[in-house]
């Protein structure tokens, strides 16, 4: 929780064209197009990506079979690696294929429900957004989307598809009040540099700024607030020229933005009975509609399971003293209303259809069109407060 005085807590988001995130998006087409075939398929996915290679590798078990060199090649493509202008080409990049099967061991106790692995998961919500996200994260999401729609449109022709982004929130007595820093980094050409080369243009600086900053932060903005764009003063060599890039990776990007704990587990390439990302959907969905059902101002829910054992060894929820209820209260009547088995979630969830690529970027969290964003179980939860 953001304590009572002054503070400042910030989060940063990454382009689709990030290196870490082109994994991300690789592994989670590939889970995808399995799926379109093969619902019961168990995929763990991992993506390496540098100079000119891609390499896709873990354990898929399936009865299908899937073109993975050119879903890899597609999905780069389709991020706007396909000119060598960017350092990197999904035309002609090396795509090595090293996958294997999953181990029967894991296999003997997730066939009969169980969980595909041990570990803790964790959901949050807070009341500060429309989405019931960290204001910080929500922004730097943002301005990410704006600078992508401004790329692809070819509005600004300079712009590379490798960013980041972060925001600085200024918060009161627990309340947001206004933004106080905003950092953009962003490939681009050379084509903005100014005569000494080794910084952008003020023209250009103002233009990133007017496309993709000020109309997401305008209302939280002041004349106090600090932008920096490039800081370093270029970035022209950007994306998997510059950067190695590994699946799972950005985790703190895909979640809550550091506003909460993390269990550790990353997301992208794992099908649902990898509890690492259903049970963390599952934790979301019961934070969101506990704070939804204004049962809390905010709530951290915790998921634990022992692998092969369908029930939850471990659950707990911590609403840092703004519940309505005593957190071991609301603990007890979510258990009534929330399924909490692998195959309980999966089924709620229909966890088995392919939906995944579109949360390998932008987070995880806070998209209303997910099934675990639906705040569908607030009159139950309403139901049971006594």
């Amino acid at each position: 929780m953001i304590k009572q005085g002054t503070c400042f807590f910030t989060s940063e988001s990454v382009s689709k064209g990030h290196p870490d995130k082109v994994c991300d998006q690789i592994s989670d087409a590939i889970l995808d197009e399995i799926l379109r075939k093969d619902k019961t398929a168990r995929v763990a996915c991992e993506t390496y990506i540098t100079r000119g290679l891609v390499i896709v590798g873990g354990e898929i078990t399936t009865r299908t079979w899937v073109d993975v060199e050119q879903i890899a090649r597609d999905v780069i493509k389709d991020i706007g690696y396909d000119n060598a202008i960017y350092g990197f080409n999904g035309n002609t990049c090396a795509v090595v294929n090293v996958i294997g099967k999953q181990s029967p061991d894991i296999s003997q106790g997730v066939d009969v429900g169980g969980a595909g692995d041990q570990g803790l998961m964790v959901g949050y919500a807070v009341n500060e957004t429309p989405e019931y996200m960290p204001l910080s994260l929500v922004l730097s999401h943002e301005i990410l989307k704006k600078l992508e729609s401004v790329r692809k449109s070819k509005k600004l022709d300079y712009l590379g598809p490798d960013a980041k982004s972060q925001v600085t929130v200024e918060y009161k007595d627990g309340k947001p009040v206004r933004i106080d820093t905003i950092v953009v980094s962003t490939q681009h050409t050379e084509k903005i540099l100014d005569k000494s080369g080794n910084q952008i243009t003020e023209k250009s600086k103002k233009e990133i700024a007017d496309a993709a900053i000020w109309p997401v932060v305008k209302k939280w903005a002041d004349k106090n607030t600090k932008i920096y764009i490039n800081p370093t003063g270029k970035f022209v060599i950007g994306g998997p020229q510059s950067d190695t890039g590994l699946t799972g990776r950005k985790i703190i990007v895909d979640t809550y933005g550091g506003r909460c704990p993390h269990g550790g587990g990353a997301f992208s390439g794992k099908d649902p009975t990898k509890v690492d990302r259903s049970a963390a959907y599952m934790a979301r969905y019961i934070a969101k509609n506990i704070v939804a059902a204004k049962l809390a101002n905010e709530c951290t829910v915790q998921i634990a399971y022992a692998i092969g054992r369908e029930e939850p060894v471990g659950f707990y929820v911590d609403t840092d003293g703004t519940g309505i209820l005593p957190d071991e209260k609301l603990a007890q009547i979510a258990r009534k209303v929330f399924p909490m088995t692998p195959r309980g979630i999966i089924e709620h969830f229909k966890l088995r259809n392919p939906i995944y690529r579109q949360t390998a970027a932008f987070g995880h969290f806070g998209k209303k069109e997910l099934p675990w964003e639906k705040t569908d179980k607030v009159s139950a939860l309403k139901a049971l407060v006594k």
